[in-house]
């Protein structure tokens, strides 16, 4: 493809060129509306997806049950981990309530006669990336994260998970309180070959 039938997007490379996630932390309110929500849902699907299989869907915690589903999280911590010190109980019980919004990307990977299973988690994968990305694009800050409840099926249902479903990530939406600044990355000479070279 010639220059002149892509141009290139000065806008998109600008952001690429300064993209950093928000800590959860460092949200607070307002975070998105239910129609910025569902506008950030829309986009985070325009994603690779051999086979058209949408192996992934989304589960939305906002309002109360943040604070509900965070609270028997703690519990069910706090039962395994007696010990726990109020500090770590304080951490437990703001797990989904850290930012305004967080919604689960939910892999729905199966095995399939066509389209292999890691391609379908590789996808739910890149659904975390374009919902974080929505997010900003709409004016808040994201961060993806996975915590010990994401790979605890006991919790499951819980969360909204159902069997045979694993949790690809949370993502945590809201205003920033400040900018994240930047951080270390990899010296691409480290990390890039070019094949017969």
């Amino acid at each position: 493809m010639h220059e002149e039938d892509m141009p290139v997007n000065a806008a998109l490379k600008s952001y690429l060129e300064t993209r950093r996630s928000t800590p959860a932390l460092q949200m607070s309110e307002p975070g998105p509306s239910r129609p910025e929500i569902m506008e950030m849902l829309k986009l985070a699907s325009r994603v690779p997806d051999h086979g058209k299989l949408a192996p992934w869907r989304f589960v939305v915690y906002a309002g109360g049950e943040r604070e509900r589903i965070s609270q028997e999280l703690a519990e069910v911590a706090m039962a395994r981990k007696p010990d726990m010190t109020d500090e770590m109980i304080a951490v437990e019980k703001t797990r989904l309530t850290r930012a305004p919004v967080v919604i689960a990307v939910v892999s729905r990977a199966a095995p399939h006669v066509k389209i292999p299973e890691w391609e379908q988690v590789l996808s739910a994968g890149a659904v975390c990336l374009n919902l974080s990305m929505a997010a900003q694009a709409l004016g808040y800050g994201s961060s993806w994260l996975t915590e010990w409840f994401a790979f605890d099926e006991s919790v499951f249902p819980l969360l909204g998970i159902k069997p045979g479903e694993k949790v690809a990530g949370f993502i945590h939406i809201g205003t920033p309180k400040l900018h994240p600044g930047e951080r270390a990355r990899p010296d691409l000479a480290d990390i890039v070959s070019f094949a017969g070279e």
